[in-house]
C-alpha cells in the first residue's frame, strides 16, 4: 500500500452508475436491519447464533479476505511485477483444508468462542491474552484502519473532490453500526452479497478487457516484458517474491491468517455443526483462486491496453473508468466499497469478541448484557479505526514496513499452534517462551535485513523462524511438565478425531474428501501452468 494518494482518474462515473452503487447500499442496509432484530445474545452477535450453513460461510470466507489493497495490489503488481504475488490468493487452500480437517474439529470439539481461548485450554491464561493482544492490535491498527485508509484513497480516484478523512469516516460508520447492531450474522449476510457482486463486477471487468484485446492471449504475451512476468516461481534473488517464500513462506503465513486469526475463523465456529464449517472452509479454498483469474491475470492483461501508466495504483481504477460501459463501472464501484466494508465489517467483530471473551469475561453474564457489552466494544474500536486510519498518509515508507510485520508474527505462532495441537508434550511456559522469543528473534532478522546485514527475503525468513521456534518449543517443553490426558482430550489431536473429521457418509458429490482432493488437484494445475 502506497503513503500517498495516487492521482484522480478522469471521472466516467455516470449517473447509472450512481444509481447502481445507492441501490447496492440500500440492500446491505436491508440486510443489517433485518438480521438486527434477531440478535438476542452475546452467542448471536459473535458467532452468529451457531446457525451458519457451508455455503454462507465460503462466501464469507472469501469476502471478508478480499479488501481494497487486495484489488489494487493484485492488479498493479501483476502489471509491473508480475503474478508471482498472486500465490498469497490461490494457495490459500492449503491452509484451508488444514483448517477443515485439522483444527475446525479442534475447536468445535473444544467449544471455544475465540482462537486465543483455545490457546488458554491448551497452554494456559498467559499465552492466552498475551495472543489474543497482538491479534487486537494488529487487526484494529493495521487491518480496520489500513482498509478504510486504502478504500479512501481508491475512491479518491473516482470522486477526486471528495477528502480521504470523510471517506474514512463514512465507510467506516456504515460498516461499524451495522456490525455493532446485526453482528457475526450481519457481517456473513453482507459478505455474501458482496462476494457476488465482488466475483460478478471484477469479472465482467475481465471480460471487456480481454475483448478489447480480440480474445487473444498472444497480444497479452507480446506486451509483457519478459517471460517471468507470467511466471510464478521466481529466482531466489527475486526481490517481490523469491522460490524459498514462495515454498516455505507463504503456505505458513497462510496458516497463521487462516487457521489462527480470528477474524477469518470466527464465520468458520459460527457454522452449525463441524461437517458445515468444513465444506465451507473448502468452498472459501476453491473461491480463493478466483483473483487469479478475474484480478491478476487483467492486470497483466492491462499492458497491452494501457501499457504507459507509472503508478501501479491506478491499474485498476483505471481499467474500470475505462473500459467498462456506463452501469457496469458503478458495479466494480460497489464491488470495491463491498471489499472494504467485508474487511472492515469483520475485523471490528473479531476484534470486539476477543476484547469481550478474552479480557471482559462476558461468559457468564446474561445474554442482553453480552450484546449490550459486544455492541459497544465494537462502536468504541469504529471510532479508533476511523481516528488512526487518516494518519497512515502520513507514515510513507513505515507503511510499507508494516506489512511485512506480519512476517515476524507469524513464526511462533505457527510452532505452538501445530505443535500444542499434534503433541501433548508441550506445556504452557513453553508457549510463553517461543511467543516472546520468536517475535525478539524475527524482529532482529527483521532489523538486520533493513540494513543489508541479513540477506533473506521476508517471507524465506518465515520458514526459518518458524523452524527455529518449534525447536525454542520442543526444548523448553522438555524441561517442564506438560498437562494430563483428560485436560488435553478435547484439545489435541487424536485418532478418533481423525476419524470424525475424515469420515463423510454424504453423496460422492458432496463428499468433502473428495472436494479437498480437488482443490488440492486445482491448485497444482495453477502451480504448473505458469511455473
Amino acid at each position: 500500500m502506497e503513503g500517498t494518494a495516487p492521482q484522480a482518474v478522469q471521472s466516467a462515473i455516470t449517473g447509472l452508475d450512481l444509481w447502481v452503487l445507492g441501490a447496492y447500499f440500500l440492500v446491505v442496509i436491508g440486510i443489517g436491519v433485518w438480521v438486527s432484530r434477531g440478535t438476542k445474545s452475546g452467542e448471536d452477535l459473535f458467532l452468529a447464533g451457531r446457525t451458519l450453513t457451508w455455503g454462507i460461510v465460503g462466501f464469507s470466507l472469501f469476502a471478508s479476505n478480499i479488501s481494497s489493497t487486495t484489488l489494487i495490489g493484485l492488479t498493479g503488481a501483476a502489471y509491473t511485477t508480475g503474478i508471482a504475488t498472486s500465490a498469497y490468493e490461490w494457495m490459500a487452500g492449503i491452509p484451508l483444508i488444514l483448517l477443515a480437517f485439522v483444527f475446525a474439529p479442534l475447536f468445535f470439539k473444544s467449544r471455544v468462542t475465540t482462537i486465543p481461548e483455545w490457546l488458554e485450554r491448551r497452554f494456559d491464561r498467559r499465552a492466552r491474552l498475551y495472543f489474543s493482544a497482538v491479534t487486537i492490535l494488529l487487526t484494529v491498527i493495521v487491518d480496520t484502519a489500513g482498509g478504510l485508509y486504502a478504500g479512501a484513497v481508491v475512491v479518491k480516484t473516482f470522486f477526486p473532490e471528495v477528502p480521504i478523512w470523510i471517506t474514512c469516516v463514512g465507510i467506516g460508520l456504515f460498516a461499524g453500526i451495522y456490525t455493532a447492531s446485526g453482528g457475526l450474522k450481519a457481517v456473513v449476510y453482507t459478505d455474501v452479497l458482496q462476494a457476488v457482486v465482488l466475483i460478478f463486477g471484477c469479472a465482467a471487468m475481465t471480460y471487456f478487457l480481454f475483448s478489447d484485446l480480440g480474445f487473444s492471449w498472444a497480444q497479452v504475451r507480446e506486451a509483457i516484458p519478459s517471460e517471468d512476468h507470467l511466471s510464478l516461481v521466481q529466482p531466489r534473488d527475486d526481490e517481490v517474491l523469491p522460490w524459498t517464500g514462495l515454498f516455505f513462506g507463504v503456505p505458513l503465513l497462510g496458516f497463521w491468517y487462516w487457521v489462527t486469526n480470528q477474524y477469518i475463523v470466527q464465520r468458520v465456529l459460527g457454522a452449525r455443526d463441524l461437517r458445515e464449517a468444513q465444506r465451507g472452509a473448502i468452498l472459501g479454498g476453491f473461491l480463493k483462486i478466483i483473483p487469479m483469474f478475474i484480478m491478476v491475470l487483467p492486470g497483466a492483461m492491462a499492458l497491452a491496453v494501457i501499457p504507459d501508466l507509472e503508478n501501479a495504483d491506478m491499474v485498476f481504477p483505471t481499467i474500470t473508468t475505462t473500459i467498462l460501459p456506463a452501469g457496469l463501472t458503478g458495479l466494480v464501484l460497489a464491488g470495491l466499497i463491498a471489499a472494504i466494508m467485508s474487511s472492515v465489517d469483520s475485523t471490528l467483530n473479531s476484534s470486539s469478541t476477543l476484547i469481550s471473551h478474552d479480557f471482559l469475561d462476558i461468559g457468564g453474564k446474561d445474554p442482553d448484557e453480552q450484546r449490550r457489552i459486544g455492541t459497544i466494544t465494537t462502536l468504541i474500536l469504529m471510532v479508533i479505526a476511523i481516528l488512526w486510519a487518516p494518519f497512515i498518509d502520513d507514515m510513507g515508507g513505515l507503511w510499507d514496513y508494516l506489512q511485512q510485520a506480519f512476517s515476524i508474527l507469524v513464526p511462533p505462532i505457527v510452532a505452538i499452534f501445530l505443535l500444542g495441537a499434534l503433541w501433548k508434550a508441550g506445556t504452557g511456559d513453553a508457549a510463553v517462551i517461543t511467543l516472546a522469543a520468536g517475535h525478539a528473534i524475527s524482529v532482529g532478522f527483521f532489523v538486520a535485513s533493513q540494513f543489508g546485514v541479513w540477506p533473506l527475503h521476508y517471507t524465506a525468513n518465515v520458514g526459518l523462524m518458524t523452524v527455529i521456534s518449534c525447536v525454542i518449543f520442543f526444548v523448553t517443553s522438555r524441561a517442564g511438565r506438560p498437562r494430563t490426558d483428560p485436560e488435553l482430550s478435547e484439545v489435541t489431536w487424536s485418532p478418533d478425531m481423525a476419524f470424525e473429521a475424515l469420515s463423510d457418509d454424504a453423496p460422492l458429490w458432496k463428499n468433502i474428501r473428495l472436494w479437498a482432493v480437488l482443490l488440492v488437484l486445482a491448485m497444482l494445475g495453477i502451480l504448473i501452468g505458469f511455473w
